[in-house]
Formats: structure tokens, sequence, C-alpha cells
């Protein structure tokens, strides 16, 4: 193991970047490049420290959740509350404090777009746009112009105006 240079990598802005790293979708392998150290090292720190651990976890798990989580809420609409605050003095030591002076339940309507962003990626085959493709449309151009030659060869040929005198 690297003797000492856990250390560096166990002070916040050391977790941070190794929680960077891995919410940038960086493997561990490539984490542990980037610190300076094999991957089993990393490993033995992630086990023996579990701040590091917790660093790595965090990056590649919670901001997914967090997302999908965000995106569903934002789909189905969802409340909040919503909470204003005066500052007023405080009588028993006369500073001024923030006070909540009104909490008020609103609602979030269910937003189309999340919706459709959402049933597209979890359902494709029902959901996804159907473009037709260039096949599609030559196709029916064959089809057309195979009907209206089938349709032309029946028409009896036409006659001279003569002919009916």
């Amino acid at each position: 193991m690297a003797k000492g240079k856990y250390k560096e990598w166990l002070e916040p802005d050391g977790l941070l970047k190794i929680e960077a790293w891995a919410r940038d979708g960086l493997i561990n392998e490539q984490i542990a490049h980037n610190i300076g150290i094999r991957r089993e090292t990393l490993s033995e720190w992630a086990k023996k420290y579990p701040n590091i651990g917790n660093a790595l976890k965090r990056g590649k798990e919670v901001p997914d959740i967090e997302v999908e989580n965000s995106l569903y809420k934002r789909a189905v609409g969802y409340n909040y509350v919503e909470v204003t605050k005066e500052r007023k003095p405080n009588p028993d030591t006369g500073k001024y404090e923030l006070i909540v002076t009104k909490e008020v339940t609103k609602q979030v309507i269910p937003d189309t777009t999340a919706m459709i962003y959402w049933l597209k990626n979890r359902k494709p085959k029902q959901w996804r746009d159907k473009p037709i493709d260039e096949l599609d449309i030559n196709d029916i151009a064959k089809n057309i112009n195979t009907l209206s030659k089938a349709v032309l060869s029946n028409i009896a040929p036409t006659r001279k105006l003569e002919e009916f005198e």
C-alpha cells in the first residue's frame, strides 16, 4: 500500500475528487491511476477507510438514483411546502431572527416532456418515435406504380370519336 499517501485523499478535497471521478463514469482502475496507485490499493483503501469507500459509492450510485427520482417526480407531479420567513426581533434576546410567518402547500403539475422522456426510455418499443424510413417510402412508391399499371391495363383502349358514328 502507498504509505502515507492515503492521508491526502481522506481530506475533503481528495474525497471530492474521488467522488467526482466516479460520478464522471471513471472505473476504479482509472481513479486509481489518477491518484497514482494501483487498483488493488484503491480497493484496500475503500475497505480500510470508509470515507474513501463512501466517496466511490456516492459518485457511482447516488447521483443516478437522485436524477431518476427527480425525473419521476417531475413526470407525475408532486406537492411541496413553501415556507416564508421574516426577520423579527426576539423579545428575550433583542436580536433579530428569521421567524416562519407562513407555510403554503403548493403543487407542481405533471410535466408531459418528462413523461415522454421517461416512457421512451423505460418502454422504448411502445413509446419510441417511429419515423418512416426510406425503404417504406420506396415500397409504397412501387406498390402505387404496380397498382396504376394494373388499373390502366383493365381500362378499354380509347377509341376515336369517328368509331361511334
